[in-house]
């Protein structure tokens, strides 16, 4: 049994098989996302330097669209 935020997630395995449980524990926490949400809160972030890094993804995204449309039009 896996405990998170108030909420139980029960994943039986059955006949031993606990390489098939595992998958499905794995696809119902990225259903979730709570993965993602566990690796942000995982250390505080100050305001300032969660601007600056969402600041920093989006330049990263845009380039790569920017790139991806360039290599398009040769």
């Amino acid at each position: 049994m896996y405990f998170y935020g108030g909420t139980y997630m029960k994943i039986d395995v059955r006949n031993g098989k606990v390489d098939q449980a595992l998958r499905k524990f794995k696809r119902k926490i990225m259903d979730d996302n709570r993965l993602f949400e566990y690796r942000e809160r995982e250390y505080y972030e100050k305001p300032a330097q969660k601007k600056k890094s969402k600041k920093k993804a989006a330049i990263m995204r845009e380039r790569k669209r920017q790139e991806k449309f360039w290599k398009e039009r040769k």
